[in-house]
């Protein structure tokens, strides 16, 4: 996990905390927790972190000396939240990032591929708190990586594998007034793609394992 990220979840975590407190003293209207047959929309702001440092082989399998890199994103997503009961939930996450592929290895950095990803994730939430303004949660689940739009770079070509993969996640609900809520959410995701460069003159078996850092505002119904 980059130390940007790390930092940005901290940050997160520090508005969440305060403005709960906040809302909390100056509430007029009260916050009822969700129950099971609810909905809680999420409007987030999401960091996509991914951890690739895998290696770069030629077609016969030998090291090229170079590694992938993946660039971080931030982009608006959604977060769909239906209660199962008062303690279990389904949440389905829509949103799409845009990340470069970099080539990298001594004093080479080149960009080599760029493309959106459609990373939609289910989780099944478990909620151990139903009562108060605080509702912490834990979850696993599946997520599909979906390559689109994809954009060559520097005369090279590259080819990804659409897949699915999983995640685990944790993160909390804070009521705010009525029925808004802020969230803090971070998921961890693994998922592996093979990466054929120049028709598979070289290939590299990437392991995206992205972080995935939110902070909303929810409105259940």
């Amino acid at each position: 996990m980059s130390q940007m990220t790390i930092r940005t979840a901290l940050l997160a975590l520090a508005v969440v905390v305060g403005a709960a407190g906040t809302a909390q003293a100056q509430t007029a209207e009260p916050w009822s927790p969700p129950r099971a047959g609810d909905w809680i929309v999420t409007g987030r702001l999401t960091q996509v972190a991914p951890t690739t440092e895998d290696k770069i082989l030629t077609a016969a399998g030998a090291d090229t000396g170079l590694r992938v890199d993946v660039s971080d994103d931030l982009m608006p997503t959604l977060g769909f939240t239906y209660f199962l009961t008062d303690h279990f939930a389904i949440e389905a996450i829509l949103g799409t990032t845009k990340h470069e592929i970099h080539a990298q290895g001594g004093a080479t950095d080149v960009v080599v591929h760029e493309t959106w990803v459609l990373p939609p994730v289910v989780t099944v939430q478990y909620r151990p708190l139903t009562e108060g303004r605080f509702s912490p949660y834990v979850g696993a689940g599946v997520n599909a990586m979906l390559f689109y739009s994809g954009d060559d770079k520097n005369g090279f070509t590259v080819d990804l594998d659409n897949g699915l993969g999983l995640a685990l996640q944790a993160g909390a609900d804070v009521g705010l007034t009525g029925p808004w809520s802020l969230n803090f959410d971070v998921k961890k995701v693994w998922f592996n793609t093979d990466a054929e460069i120049n028709g598979g003159a070289l290939t590299s078996d990437v392991d995206l394992d992205p972080w995935v850092v939110s902070i909303g505002v929810g409105r259940k119904f």
